[in-house]
């Protein structure tokens, strides 16, 4: 039976063409999307074996949408697709239980092969990932650690991508009183104090592209 995959990316050219590599080598992609809030909710109604996601989306970022749709399906599994090659992305991918790290300036066939081991069970890490950072993950070091949870990692994209409290709030599904406490307190544990210094960080974290 074909691997079933959802492709999860906001730029429509890049989903076509992983799709028409992917249905070209016998995967059956069974859903595409634009947000990692899409994304969640795609796996919860379809339960695919595997989500493909980007790390940069709008709304919310692929690694979030990784921790989420493994929260609610012990089934699918998710394949981060990046530019990022810096040790601190992989190794929060590791931690939170992705099961692929696919670099998106090598080959697609590398998409292909990594959904073939992911959906097998193992795990899939593109050629060159940092050995160091392997080894890190291995002896559960705590290498730049994230010092904000899921929900404040939430609240930090959407501030960076230029929502106000209020449409945050709509957003998460949360009363404006406590998006502006998460906003407070994670520009508090990351002690900056102004939307443009909030930006910069999201961008070094990869939660939007500059």
């Amino acid at each position: 039976m074909p691997i079933r995959v959802l492709l999860a990316d906001d730029h429509v050219v890049v989903r076509q063409g992983l799709k028409a590599l992917l249905e070209k080598e016998g995967v059956n992609v069974v859903g595409e999307v634009t947000d990692g809030y899409q994304a969640v909710q795609w796996v919860r109604d379809h339960n695919p074996d595997v989500a493909v996601l980007d790390l940069a989306m709008p709304r919310l970022n692929g690694l979030d949408a990784a921790r989420e749709i493994l929260k609610i399906s012990s089934h699918t599994k998710p394949i981060l697709l990046t530019m990022y090659t810096e040790d601190h992305y992989i190794l929060e991918a590791l931690r939170a239980g992705v099961r692929g790290y696919v670099m998106k300036n090598h080959s697609r066939e590398d998409l292909v092969r990594a959904i073939a081991q992911v959906a097998r069970g193992d795990v899939y890490l593109s050629p060159g990932i940092s050995e160091v950072v392997v080894q890190a993950y291995l002896n559960k070091s705590d290498l730049a650690s994230n010092p904000l949870s899921t929900r404040e990692r939430q609240v930090l994209q959407l501030v960076a991508e230029g929502n106000t409290t209020k449409k945050i709030a709509t957003l998460l599904g949360l009363s404006v009183k406590t998006a502006e406490s998460h906003r407070t307190r994670l520009m508090e544990k990351l002690d900056i104090h102004e939307t443009a210094g909030l930006v910069r960080y999201a961008i070094r974290r990869g939660l939007i592209q500059p």
